[in-house]
C-alpha cells in the first residue's frame, strides 16, 4: 500500500508540472486574492480528480460509450481557457480592474476549482493509461484499501504540484516587483499559449477520445 501511495503521488505530481488551465488558474488566484482562495481552488481540483480516478478504475466502458460527451468537454475546456486569457488581458488594459474577473469573484473557490476540473477530460485517459500499466505490473490489484492508497497519493501529488505554482508564482512576482498590468498580461499570454496547444491537440486528433482509443 505504501508503494502504491508513493507511485500515485509521484505520477500525479509530475503530471501537474506542465502548465495547464488548472495550475495556472491557481497561480493567478494566489496573485490576486492570496494563498487561502488559491488553496481552496486546489482542493476543489484535486477532489474532482480523485473522483475521476476512481471512476476510471471501474467505469471505463461507460466513458468509451459516451465519446460525444467527452468531445464536447474538450471544446468547453478550450473555450474556458480562451475566456481566461481574454479576461486577463482585459484586466491588464483596465487599471480599475485589479484581477481576472472570471477567477476573482464571489463564487466559492472550492467549487470553482471543482467545476473547472470537472470539464477537463484529459485526466480521464491519463489516469486510465497509468492505472492499466500499474495493474499490468501487478501493483494495482484488488480494491478497498489499495484503491484508497492509490487515490490518496494522487490527491497529495496534485496538491503538491499546484503548491509549486501557487508559492512559486507569488515568489516570482515579488522578485520581479511587477505591476498588476504586467502580471495580468503575462497570465493572459500563458492562458493563450495553453489554449493554442489545446486547440492544436484537438485538431491533430490527440484529444481525450483518440488517446483512450489508443490505450
Amino acid at each position: 500500500m505504501w508503494k502504491l501511495f508513493m507511485t500515485g503521488m509521484l505520477i500525479s505530481f509530475l503530471g501537474t508540472l506542465p502548465m495547464g488551465m488548472l495550475n495556472v488558474s491557481a497561480m493567478q488566484i494566489c496573485l490576486s486574492d492570496g494563498y487561502g482562495p488559491a488553496m481552496l481552488f486546489s482542493f476543489g481540483v484535486l477532489t474532482v480528480e480523485m473522483a475521476y480516478v476512481r471512476l476510471t478504475l471501474v467505469a471505463m466502458d461507460w466513458f468509451r460509450r459516451n465519446r460525444k460527451m467527452l468531445k464536447w468537454m474538450e471544446y468547453v475546456t478550450l473555450i474556458i481557457i480562451l475566456a481566461l486569457s481574454a479576461a486577463s488581458f482585459y484586466a491588464a488594459i483596465h487599471p480599475e480592474v485589479k484581477a481576472n474577473p472570471i477567477l476573482s469573484n464571489s463564487f466559492n473557490r472550492f467549487w470553482l476549482g471543482a467545476s473547472m476540473s470537472a470539464v477537463n477530460p484529459l485526466q480521464v485517459p491519463f489516469w486510465f493509461g497509468w492505472s492499466t500499466i500499474l495493474a499490468g505490473r501487478g501493483l494495482l490489484v484488488g480494491e478497498g484499501r489499495n484503491y484508497l492508497s492509490y487515490i490518496g497519493g494522487i490527491g497529495i501529488g496534485t496538491f503538491t504540484g499546484q503548491c509549486l505554482f501557487i508559492f512559486g508564482g507569488r515568489l516570482l512576482a515579488d522578485q520581479m516587483d511587477a505591476g498588476n498590468d504586467m502580471v495580468q498580461s503575462f497570465m493572459g499570454l500563458i492562458f493563450l499559449a495553453t489554449g493554442l496547444l489545446q486547440g492544436l491537440r484537438i485538431y491533430r486528433g490527440r484529444d481525450a477520445i483518440s488517446t483512450m482509443e489508443t490505450d
